[in-house]
This record gives C-alpha cells, structure tokens and sequence, in this order.
C-alpha cells in the first residue's frame, strides 16, 4: 500500500509560484526533445488557468447524453407499448386446459375458483406463519433507528470536525475490542444455546472462532503497519469535516436526489412486470399428453435487456452526479474567500449537472457500469476455475486495466465538476496536474477510508449491542432479538456509511483543489494547505519529472 510513497519526503516548496520554481526546468542546452518542451510550456500555461469556474459552461460530451436519452425513451416507449398490448390471459394461465376437439387451450371456470382459493389459502398461510410480534418488533425497531439516523449522522460530523484526533484514538482500540467481544459472545452463546450448539458442533465453532481471531490479528496487523500515517490521516479527516460542515445543505440535496431515481426507477419495473404479460399460450406436446404453456413475444427479452441495461447506467450515472454536485459545492467553498459565504454553492452544481455537463456524468456513469460488468463477469469465470495460465494472465491484466479506469474516473469527476471540461480533457488534466506537482492519492483514499469506516462500525456496532440489551429486556421477543437488532445496524451502517460515501468525495475534491492551487502558486484555504502539505510525494512521479527534464 505504501511501496510506492515516502512518506519522510514532504513537499518543501509549499506556496512558491510554479513560474519562480518550475516543476519541470528547460535543460539549457540544445536537445532533440524541443517540441516535447514546447508542448510542456503549453500545459503548463494551460494549468495557470485552471480555477473554479463558476461562470456558465458549455455544453460537452452532448453524444453520450443524446444515447442516454435514447435508451431512457425506448425503455419507456417499448414499456407503454407492453402495456396496451398485454394478454389479459395470463393472470389465469393455471385454468387453461388442452380441449382435444379444439386442439387448443381453453379457459376451465372450475380450475379458476379452486386455483384462487388455493392461492388464498397459501397466502394466509405464509402470512401466518410469521410472528405478528416479530413484525411489530422490528418494524417499530428500524423507524427508531432511522429517525436517530439523523441526529447519530450530525454528531459524529460535529464529533469529527472539533475533537476528530479524540475520536480516531478513542475508536482504534474500540476496532478490535467489539469484534474481539462479539466473537466470544457468539462462542458462548451458541455453546450454551441448545439449538445452536445442535446445529454447530463444536469442532465447527472452534473453526470459526479462531478465523474471526485470525481476521481481528489482520486487522491488529494494518493498524502497526500504518500507525505513523494516523495523525495526518486525523488532520484530513478533520478539513474534510469542516468543509463539510460548511455546506450542510448537501445532505438536503443528496438524498432528494436518490430519491428521484427510486422514482424513476418505478415506471420502469412496471413495464418489465407488464412486459411478462405480453405473449400468448400455447399447446405443449409432452410425452404424457398435451399442456398449455406461456410463450413470450420474441421482443420481449430484448426489452428486458433494454430496460435493465438502463437501470445500471441510470444508476451508475447518478451516483457521478452526487458527486458531482459534491464536487462542485466543495470548490465553490474552497476558492470562496475566507468568512464569506459562497453564493449559490448548491444551486450552480445542480444547474450545471443536469445541462452543461450532463453529456460528461452520462460518459462517466457509461464507463462505471461497463467496469462494473467486466469486473463481475471476471469474478464469475474465477469462481468457475477455469484452467490455464492465459486465462489467469488475463485476468490480471483485465483487473488492472479495471482498477486503472476507476482510479482515472475517481478525479475525472471531482476535476469536471471544478472547471466544467469535457470528460476526456479533465482525465488528462487531472493526470498531469497530479503528475506535475509530484502527488499522489493513494495514502488519502486507502487510510482515510478505512479509518473513517471502522468508526462507523464501533458507532453502529455500539448502537447495536445497546438496541439488543433493551430488545431482551423490554421485550419478549426472545432470541428474535438478535434478529431485529442485527437488521437495526445494517440500516445504521448504511445511513452513518453514506455519511462516509460523502467525506470521502469531499476529501478527494480538497485534494483536487490543493493541486490547483499548488500548480498556481496560490493559497485559497491556508489551513487546508497546513494539511495537505504533509502527504508524501510519489516516487514514480518525481523519477518520471525528474527523467523528461534531463531529456532522457
């Protein structure tokens, strides 16, 4: 994780202007790499342009936004049409039975009444067979845990941006106490409980609780490993909270915005349900006799591709667009000048998300929803163990090919959103500005990420194991308690792990604006500065600067 950083190598030219200290110095002598200098004062004129533009911005990548828009109308298009020509038959497809003077399927009114009340009759029974308190109980269980949701998201942004060194090192041990008690109490547990132990042996139990031990001794294994990255990681995480803070109308916008796609989503999943009904039935010949069967309409698994295909983009391209609109918020803050409110901070990346830009986020939602695809395909022919050293030497190559692109789209986002460019021009200037000023975000995306989840697990695994004790003791819900307090935390950590979704894209956006102002020599945010001027240079880079400025 860290054999490409050096972390004792600070950057010790922290605010002088690129033009009295260049990155990159012209060799004074002749050279047959001219235009290659020639070409590199270009860039670096074009980078001391490069600011927050918060003026209006040109329409770019429109191709990518026209193909969107048609698959969005043709999955629409093709779902109406489903509808209006649905086969009414096919709700009451079990009552069809073969008519030999006919040779064709005919309605039987008596299989319909006996088919619906068998069908009634499953339905209560399912419905019985579940506990009434069980359902109570874990309904009421999730709505307490979502109201606190928000109140338990505000402290601990609170918590991070004024006692964020406290916090880290009160949670680190908490890291792997919990699951180091969690892991015990199963043992216990289960060995005292007779169903369980039934169930486990206990050959079984020791297996997994010496597994669980091995992943807590991992995780011991990490934490050495990185311990002297931890208190900058804690002055990052810090900035982060504090930029956050400043732009709390975020958690207004983000949310509304997943929302709207929910709601998008809806019209879509009823046209691929009615969709089903489009077909016709027909006679099977078995072996035994005759059946009738539903055949489909030949269209329709294509429009089930269509639609699906357009859910994943969708999908992929909203998530580009909230961190987008993260993006853009958290440069309009960070170019602002100091105690002045930037206007318009949500207002101007929304407008900018829907039109002028709206062609890049759809090129980029394209580009994660196809990595996304390739990654699972790849995933599913490793689990088919498919022999061969070529296949395994393409899956090495596909992965980091994959992991490269995610890497490239991470910043190209955060670098469209600052300055309004094109998709393919904000991948190569963000790979230059980067390259230029000797950065990496390797040690910001890895240590920060990983710190900030393992307190949303103590805080939710905490939250948890307090739901549980008041679902034993003020309840009869008996060992369903476990049951309801587990799904408690999967609500919280997705809740408190959003929160976590958006410090990282606001630590990722600082970062990219700390380059900016590096390559300008300027200072927009001396504290953010402060911070940022810590993080190790990267070895590869300087060597590859320090190589194009020989000439070599």
């Amino acid at each position: 994780m860290g054999s490409s950083e050096d972390p004792n190598n600070k950057v010790d030219f922290p605010y002088e202007s690129p033009a009295s200290q260049p990155f990159l110095s012209k060799p004074s002598y002749p050279s047959s790499s001219s235009s290659a200098v020639e070409e590199e004062s270009e860039s670096n004129q074009q980078f001391h342009h490069i600011t927050y533009n918060s003026g209006p911005r040109s329409f770019k990548d429109l191709p990518f936004l026209i193909l969107f828009l048609l698959f969005v109308l043709s999955s629409f298009a093709f779902g109406i049409f489903a509808i209006i020509h649905r086969n009414n038959s096919y709700p009451s497809l079990s009552s069809f039975t073969y008519d030999p003077t006919t040779t064709s399927c005919v309605l039987n009114p008596s299989n319909s009444s006996s088919s619906s009340s068998v069908s009634t009759l499953s339905l209560v029974d399912t419905t019985s067979s579940v506990s009434p308190k069980l359902v109570k109980g874990l309904i009421w269980t999730l709505v307490i845990t979502f109201v606190l949701s928000v109140p338990l998201c505000w402290a601990l942004l609170l918590l991070l941006k004024h006692y964020t060194k406290q916090i880290v090192y009160a949670a680190i041990p908490l890291f792997i106490a919990i699951p180091v008690f969690l892991n015990v109490y199963w043992f216990v547990a289960c060995t005292l409980g007779a169903s369980c132990s039934n169930a486990f042996p206990l050959a079984y139990r020791v297996l997994i609780l010496v597994f669980l031990f091995l992943v807590i001794g991992i995780i011991v294994w990490i934490l050495v490993v990185n311990w002297h990255r931890v208190e900058l990681t804690v002055s990052i995480i810090g900035v982060a909270s504090h930029a956050l803070s400043r732009n709390m109308a975020l958690f207004g916008v983000l949310p509304c915005l997943s929302v709207g796609l929910v709601l998008y989503f809806v019209p879509i999943v009823v046209f691929m349900v009615f969709a089903r009904f489009n077909g016709k039935i027909v006679v099977k010949n078995l072996k035994s006799g005759y059946d009738c069967e539903w055949k489909e309409d030949s269209w329709v698994p294509a429009y089930y591709a269509l639609a699906v295909l357009t859910m994943l983009w969708s999908a992929a391209a909203m998530v580009e667009a909230q961190v987008y609109v993260i993006s853009g918020t958290i440069a309009n803050w960070y170019f602002s000048k100091e105690h002045q409110t930037p206007k318009r901070s949500i207002r101007t990346p929304l407008r900018n998300v829907f039109g002028p830009s709206s062609g890049t986020i759809c090129l980029s939602g394209l580009l994660v929803c196809v990595v996304r695809m390739v990654r699972s395909a790849v995933d599913s022919a490793r689990q088919e163990d498919t022999p061969g050293i070529v296949n395994l030497v393409l899956r090495c190559c596909v992965n980091a090919l994959l992991t490269a692109v995610d890497f490239l789209n991470k910043f190209t986002i955060n670098f469209a959103a600052i300055t309004g460019e094109a998709y393919c021009s904000s991948a190569r200037m963000t790979y230059e500005l980067l390259r230029r000023n000797l950065l990496s975000a390797v040690f910001v995306e890895t240590i920060s990420s990983r710190i900030l989840a393992g307190i949303v697990f103590v805080f939710s695994a905490s939250y948890t194991i307090v739901a549980c004790v008041i679902l034993k003791a003020g309840t009869n819900l008996g060992s369903d308690s476990y049951f309801v307090a587990a799904m408690a935390w999967v609500l919280l950590m997705v809740v408190l792990g959003y929160l976590v979704h958006v410090l990282d894209n606001v630590i990722d956006t600082i970062y990219v604006c700390y380059a900016i102002d590096r390559d300008r020599g300027e200072v927009c945010k001396q504290d953010v500065h402060e911070v940022y001027i810590q993080l190790p240079i990267s070895r590869s880079l300087r060597q590859s600067v320090t190589t194009r400025t020989l000439g070599v």
